[in-house]
């Protein structure tokens, strides 16, 4: 059955309890890609695994992993998509490496999104250098979808924060790119405080480590990159206040630019209302 023009140009729904049944069943499915957070957060991913995994050949794996899934009662949203990550990870072991390629390759291109997450929080591999993780999750950091760009960060935030000078070194390259998705996690990966992870706390008492990324991305014309970039320093700025004034003063008088003057305020907000 083709999905309609009007359900695939649909602009979502404000309350899960609103969500067309159509649209609902469809990314149930794994037949379209949710369009916003409401929709994202609504996906009952029990569902999802029913009807991807015997499509690709894992119909024996099923019950081991919802069973998991409900022992630890998290169907939905950002814990469903990581613990799924590490089951399809565990079962995956026991193929062969062609297998868990192909099945990796086609969680990674599926046209859910709820499914491409799962692939960001595949290939876990303890003996994979940071290198290689980065250069695993960087498809996943460019994506058109916002809610895989943010899973992407999500799950290979632990790895980065284990050894900050090296992380920073590496994504000092990614803050370079044309994309501005690559360029907006280079920053958005290790903020000291974060959405939904742990704090990094080392940043947060010493967000100096950080200020190569940052002041290559001090004037991004990117408004995207330019809220990661603010939202960064505002964190910072709940420990560290000194600094991000400073840091702010030195970027005033070294470019005079909108982007800029944008970031800045937005660093400075939570200082001004202190």
């Amino acid at each position: 059955m083709v999905v309609s023009e009007d359900i695939l140009k649909r602009k979502g729904a404000r309350k899960a309890s609103d969500i067309p049944e159509e649209v609902f069943v469809l990314l149930n499915q794994g037949r379209i890609e949710s369009v916003n957070l409401t929709e994202w957060l609504a996906v009952n991913h029990i569902s999802l695994l029913e009807n991807i995994l015997p499509s690709m050949g894992l119909e024996d794996k099923l019950e081991f992993i919802v069973s998991e899934i409900v022992k630890r009662n998290t169907e939905s949203g950002m814990k469903a998509i990581r613990l799924i990550g590490e089951l399809l990870d565990k079962v995956m072991v026991e193929e062969s490496t062609n297998k868990k390629e192909d099945f990796t390759m086609k969680c990674s291109n599926h046209v859910s999104d709820s499914v491409r997450c799962w692939a960001a929080f595949m290939n876990k591999n303890r003996n994979n250098s940071l290198e290689d993780k980065l250069s695993y999750i960087q498809p996943f950091a460019a994506e058109h979808h916002f809610g895989v760009r943010e899973i992407a960060w999500m799950s290979i935030r632990e790895d980065l924060s284990q050894d900050i000078e090296k992380s920073v070194k590496l994504l000092s390259e990614w803050a370079k790119s044309d994309n501005e998705n690559i360029r907006r996690f280079s920053i958005e990966a290790i903020r000291p405080r974060g959405v939904w992870t742990k704090h990094i706390e080392i940043l947060k008492q010493e967000p100096y480590k950080a200020q190569s990324i940052l002041n290559l991305l001090k004037s991004d014309p990117s408004k995207y990159v330019q809220d990661s970039v603010g939202n960064w320093l505002n964190d910072a700025s709940k420990t560290q206040p000194e600094w991000v004034l400073n840091l702010c003063e030195d970027w005033e008088k070294a470019s005079n630019t909108k982007a800029t003057e944008r970031i800045i305020k937005k660093a400075k907000r939570t200082i001004i209302k202190g």
